[in-house]
């Protein structure tokens, strides 16, 4: 393989016409110009220049490396300065999916600081639920990936959010066995709780509350195949089966059926903070249950200096639409 300095040091003599010039052309010792061309000519395995009485000329292999070493220097200039730009953040991609609440309310505070601090960085977005977020990420078709965990019977997601994060509470740390995430890099961004709309004028509003079990005497409007199946779960584990009349993964449809008087719905708090609520009432959902919202990358990948940055992002986002 040949070596970039020997390839300057080449394009000089063949300038140049002697070894001596090549040195000051350079900035270089004349021994240090004769040892690297020794070096070159090692490499090539093949003589690259003749002496002819006071001058140095090239064989005709060395024209021809003398010919290719433009571009090669040229390509190496071109990749270092695309590599610099890379790790300084003026330039980059990153392919980011989400499901659609968390397009809705972590997603453009992220994007808007990303963009703000690094415009070169170009960033592109796309709607996915999991497990299909997941999947594109394995498959190479984005770099961060947003998804939920609901979880399992009788558990419970902890508190970990930016803060936990940024103490290593699980940042960064790969082989999670949750969802297919084994292998993968999980920051945790928020604790999703469920809340419960109601139609204004119901009993809920004056207590202030819904207990799960009450759920057992009224309609149920459902949300997304995921929210959906563990809704069931938590009722079946209160002794008892939903009514689900109505599913929709439409928040809004979801609104305007509550609103219409036709159920009752239980939905994640990203979701009503998408899809602010007009003639329904959100209140509590006891006993209380959430989701574990994290953004998922490969371990390679969160090395990448504008992931990384993007992952940092899409903490503080989170921790501001957990606060509000």
């Amino acid at each position: 393989m040949f070596d970039a300095r020997h390839l300057r040091v080449l394009r000089a003599v063949a300038a140049t016409g002697s070894f001596s010039a090549a040195a000051r052309e350079l900035g270089l010792t004349q021994p240090a110009v004769s040892q690297q061309m020794k070096a070159l000519e090692q490499t090539a395995a093949t003589p690259l220049l003749v002496r002819a009485g006071r001058e140095l000329r090239l064989t005709e292999a060395g024209e021809a490396l003398a010919r290719h070493a433009g571009g090669i220097l040229a390509g190496l200039a071109a990749a270092e300065d695309e590599v610099a730009a890379l790790a300084g953040l003026r330039a980059g991609r990153v392919r980011l999916v989400s499901f659609p609440s968390g397009s809705s309310t972590i997603v453009p505070g992220a994007l808007a600081a990303m963009r703000a601090a690094h415009p070169g960085t170009r960033i592109s977005l796309v709607d996915a639920e999991p497990p299909r977020s997941v999947e594109m990420l394995r498959e190479g078709e984005c770099e961060i990936a947003l998804a939920f965990h609901y979880p399992p019977a009788g558990g419970a997601v902890p508190e970990r959010g930016a803060d936990a994060a940024a103490a290593g509470a699980g940042a960064g740390a790969a082989g999670d066995p949750v969802d297919g995430w084994d292998g993968l890099v999980v920051r945790p961004l928020l604790a999703d709780r469920l809340l419960c709309l109601v139609p204004e004028g119901h009993p809920a509003v004056v207590a202030g509350r819904v207990e799960l079990a009450e759920l057992a005497a009224e309609p149920v409007i459902a949300g997304c195949p995921r929210c959906r199946r563990h809704l069931v779960e938590l009722c079946e584990r209160a002794g008892f089966a939903p009514r689900i009349d109505f599913a929709t993964d439409d928040y809004p449809a979801v609104v305007g059926l509550v609103r219409a008087g036709l159920g009752v719905a239980v939905l994640p708090g990203l979701a009503v903070r998408a899809v602010p609520p007009r003639g329904v009432v959100t209140v509590p959902l006891t006993p209380e249950a959430r989701r574990e919202v994290v953004a998922l990358t490969l371990p390679d990948l969160a090395r990448v200096p504008a992931v990384a940055v993007m992952l940092d992002r899409l903490a503080a986002a989170a921790k501001d639409a957990q606060d509000t």
